[in-house]
């Protein structure tokens, strides 16, 4: 790897806060170019907020390992062959970050964030057809502590953006 090469080559810490991150202008400014292009290069974010390429990347493995960003491709599920995707709120009827932590182990679910409202828990899932999909909410209710789910079918997606910028 050169000196050069952008964030986007380095790993992925695991997305979980890990406290209450104070973040100065300069971490804020890093955040919001690369949530613009993921995959600029350490001297071209240097240059853009006035640090040196070293600099910029020990800020930005500092983002990465605490937990405030992340760096991945996005894809499109569909066209890798998931064709079914759904949200699915969970009643639970113990522990709520037992179930969570359950359901974050399977490798179809995406997406687990506790509610409230409704539902308990959402989880997004990504199948690769209805007879998958149906297999997973087994797995889902068969869960302990789970005590019912309702299924919301993605059938059209309208708006997907990580760009929300920091404040």
């Amino acid at each position: 790897m050169t000196d050069d090469q952008g964030p986007a080559a380095r790993p992925v810490g695991n997305g979980r806060r890990t406290g209450n991150n104070h973040l100065d202008e300069t971490s804020k400014k890093l955040i919001e170019l690369l949530q613009a292009d993921g995959r600029s290069s350490y001297a071209a974010l240097g240059k853009a907020v006035g640090l040196s390429e070293a600099a910029v990347r020990q800020r930005v493995q500092r983002l990465l390992e605490s937990g405030v960003m992340q760096i991945v491709a996005v894809t499109d599920p569909l066209s890798l062959g998931f064709f079914r995707q759904a949200m699915i709120g969970v009643r639970c009827e113990s522990d709520l970050e037992t179930v969570a932590d359950a359901l974050a182990d399977f490798d179809e679910i995406d997406y687990v964030v506790i509610t409230a409202g409704s539902f308990d828990l959402l989880v997004e899932i990504v199948c690769e057809s209805d007879d998958h999909l149906l297999h997973v909410l087994g797995r889902i209710r068969a869960v302990p502590g789970v005590a019912g789910t309702e299924s919301f079918v993605y059938l059209k997606l309208r708006k997907q953006t990580y760009a929300w910028g920091t404040r």
